[in-house]
C-alpha cells in the first residue's frame, strides 16, 4: 500500500526554503505516530531536512547522489520504487515529501494523511494538486489547539475509491 503525509496550510503550502513554515508538535506527533514501523519514501531534500534516518522506520530516499548515511535504503528510480512496493503488498509505504516526490506517485497512492491548518503562511513549495473526488474520506479529527499548537488543525484521512 501507498500513502502520503503531509501537512499543509489553507492555500496548500507545505515549505519554506526546506522547512515546515510553521511549529506544530501536535502534527509532529500525529506524523511520529502514523509513520512508526512502517516504511518512509522521501525526496533526497526531505530527507535532509530530517538530518538523520527516522528511528523506529525503514527510511528509503528516492535519488541518484548515494552520499547518505548508514541504514538508508536509496532507491534510483521511481519504477524501481514502485517494483520494490508491488513486492510487497502487505507493507504500508508512506511517503513524507516533497511535492516532487508527490506528483510522481500521485496516480498511485491508496491512502492520504493529511493535516489541514487554518492558517496561512509564507512559502516556496505547495502540495500537487489531489483530485480527491476519487477518494473517500474515512477519517476527520481535530486536532489540539494550546500554548505549543496555536493554529487551528484538523488530521483527515482518505482511501482511494475502488472501482
Amino acid at each position: 500500500m501507498l500513502s502520503f503525509i503531509w501537512a499543509e496550510d489553507a492555500n496548500g503550502l507545505i515549505g519554506a526554503a526546506g522547512q515546515l513554515p510553521w511549529h506544530l508538535p501536535d502534527d509532529m506527533h500525529y506524523f511520529k505516530q502514523t509513520t512508526m514501523g512502517n516504511t518512509i519514501i522521501s525526496g533526497s531534500r526531505t530527507f535532509r531536512s530530517y538530518n538523520r534516518p527516522l528511528p523506529g522506520r525503514e527510511n528509503i530516499v528516492v535519488s541518484s547522489q548515494t552520499d547518505f548515511p548508514a541504514g538508508i535504503e536509496v532507491v534510483s528510480s521511481i519504477a524501481r520504487l514502485c517494483g520494490i512496493i508491488a513486492e510487497n503488498p502487505d507493507k504500508e509505504y508512506i511517503v513524507t515529501g516533497g511535492a516532487n516526490l508527490f506528483s510522481q506517485l500521485l496516480s498511485q497512492v491508496d491512502r492520504l494523511y493529511r493535516t489541514k491548518i487554518d492558517a496561512t503562511f509564507s512559502g516556496d513549495t505547495y502540495m500537487p494538486a489531489i483530485d480527491y473526488s476519487l477518494f473517500d474520506q474515512i477519517k476527520s479529527v481535530k486536532g489540539v489547539v494550546d500554548a505549543k499548537n496555536k493554529y487551528p488543525h484538523t488530521f483527515e484521512v482518505f482511501e482511494r475509491k475502488t472501482n
